[in-house]
């Protein structure tokens, strides 16, 4: 049986007897604690200081758990975090049906959903929660380590059951892997030290129906090697112009990253594009792609990455390559300073999931 996620509003002036305790909530409440079955929101009122959330029963109610001391507020970290909490999440999506990471009105993106999974269980409004992304894939692109974080006016003790509700909301194509409390000055995109990317390329003479969705398909045989050299050539500092495609907002940030390393690894039939960097532009990567396939095919020279880097005009780089296409791309990880990712004192423990054991069970049909 589905539970309900129990959310509390700022305590209330205790009272000192049962007598004070019925007044104060129009005697719509007992004293004595319910019985801890799971009640129909239709047949008990509610605290006017309790809201509960979660999923509904068939016949439209919502599912309710009595609060108990493992479901109520952390008040020691209530008050060093002054009433605010902040929640890191490590999040993988299967981008091909969505229209990229970016909140919009009206077409699907991750953080609509996991916006709506986060209201639907809080009760909170997108301003209150403030869902923040350490960067925008694009329309297609897929995650394995895409991280944010989300605020409350409340906090858990135990973070296994919201992430078992976010993750039962949420479309199978998005899943949370990972929650967690963050410091307060922990932020899910300006705190970034670096950012992992993989681009998978499936190098076969004839496309693997299981990776149709996942990885691009060169029907021309690649040249690792002559990619392995061109690659190096992007590693260190660098003015990116070249590999930026023109970005419709008001946000100018700087051309100037700096690449750790560019590998390419084979894997058989797939040939996998690994690049971490400080930051990256909008569409590098899957520029820089495009142009060591070009390399890869024998229709440039490894040394054509200087070349283009020092032109700094996307032009330059539009005159040989187009850009590579988006579902062979994977954010695979965001890095931060380990100081910055230890929990708060007090803080719950960390949730990687939830693992349900059944210790007697007659099947019947399966």
């Amino acid at each position: 049986m589905l539970l309900a996620t129990v959310r509390f509003a700022p305590p209330p002036p205790r009272v000192a007897t049962a007598a004070a305790a019925a007044a104060a909530t129009g005697g719509n409440i007992s004293v004595k604690p319910p019985s801890p079955l799971c009640l129909s929101l239709k047949s008990i009122p509610l605290h006017p200081n309790l809201m509960w959330s979660g999923p509904q029963l068939r016949d439209g109610a919502h599912c309710a758990v009595p609060p108990s001391e493992e479901d109520g507020v952390d008040m020691a970290w209530a008050e060093t975090a002054e009433g605010a909490y902040k929640w890191r999440m490590v999040i993988a999506y299967d981008g091909t049906k969505f229209k990229g990471w970016q909140y919009q009105p009206s077409p699907p993106t991750i953080q609509c959903c996991i916006e709506n999974a986060l209201t639907c269980i809080t009760k909170l409004d997108r301003k209150e929660l403030c869902l923040i992304g350490s960067g925008r894939t694009d329309t297609g692109v897929h995650a394995w380590g895409q991280v944010a974080h989300f605020t409350t006016p409340f906090s858990y003790h135990c973070l296994d059951s919201i992430h078992s509700a976010i993750n039962g909301l949420l479309p199978h194509e998005i899943r949370v892997r990972e929650i967690s409390a963050a410091k307060p000055e922990f932020h899910a995109r300006t705190s970034t030290k670096s950012k992992i990317y993989h681009y998978k390329i499936y190098n076969g003479a004839v496309m693997d129906p299981f990776h149709n969705l996942y990885a691009y398909h060169s029907v021309y045989k690649l040249n690792s090697q002559a990619m392995r050299e061109a690659a190096k050539h992007f590693v260190g500092i660098h003015d990116f112009t070249s590999f930026a495609n023109a970005v419709h907002n008001d946000r100018v940030r700087s051309p100037i990253k700096k690449i750790m390393r560019f590998d390419v690894i084979e894997m058989g039939a797939i040939l996998q594009l690994e690049v971490e960097g400080t930051g990256f532009l909008y569409r590098q990567v899957r520029n820089m792609v495009a142009l060591l396939l070009q390399v890869g095919r024998e229709a440039l020279p490894p040394d054509i990455v200087p070349h283009i880097i020092a032109a700094r005009d996307r032009r330059e780089l539009a005159k040989v390559a187009l850009s590579a296409p988006p579902h062979g791309l994977y954010l695979m990880a965001v890095n931060y300073d380990k100081e910055m990712l230890n929990p708060p004192e007090g803080a719950p423990p960390i949730s990687f999931g939830r693992t349900h054991q059944i210790s007697k069970c007659k099947l019947l049909f399966y």
